[in-house]
């Protein structure tokens, strides 16, 4: 698998087109005309939304008159699969930290990526995530008064 820098370049300047068409078609909520008292409060937005959807869509006409032909690598197989390596374990970090909370979710992220990408010992890393977990929640929530996302874990030891 080879993803060639033409594809990325118009997938791009899609994403900032269409982010350009939300802007504007949100600002449409707000209002975009002008008032006695000034500009809505959706004047302006909309007409950067406008632009960045303009300039979207210029960049991916040019990016396809100007790099046709042309096949640039921008990703092969073997870099693709690192940065799945280093993705794939942070969206689990994040879905796990919805559930179980930021402390028990920092330990197991902490833990897996010591073990698997650090080539740590098991039980060095579950200590490298258990005392990091254990920090955030003395830094945070006892010495700052921040409480950060707690989970099931923390109900049952009681330290909310």
């Amino acid at each position: 698998m080879v993803i060639k820098r033409i594809h990325m370049e118009i997938l791009v300047a899609c994403l900032t087109a269409t982010a350009g068409v939300v802007v504007a078609g949100g600002s449409l909520q707000l209002g975009v005309g002008w008032t006695d008292s000034g500009p809505d409060a959706g004047y302006f937005p909309f007409y950067v939304g406008l632009l960045l959807a303009a300039a979207g869509f210029a960049n991916a006409v040019w990016t396809v008159i100007v790099h046709r032909g042309e096949a640039e690598v921008f990703l092969e197989q073997e870099q693709a699969m690192r940065l799945l390596g280093f993705f794939l374990p942070m969206a689990v970090f994040v879905a796990v930290t919805l559930v179980l909370g930021l402390y028990v979710g920092a330990a197991l992220y902490l833990f897996y990526v010591a073990w698997r990408q650090g080539k740590y010992n098991p039980l060095w890393a579950a200590a490298l995530g258990i005392s990091f977990a254990v920090f955030l929640f003395v830094v945070f929530d006892v010495l700052f008064k921040v409480p950060l996302l707690k989970g099931p874990l923390e109900a049952f030891l009681k330290i909310y």
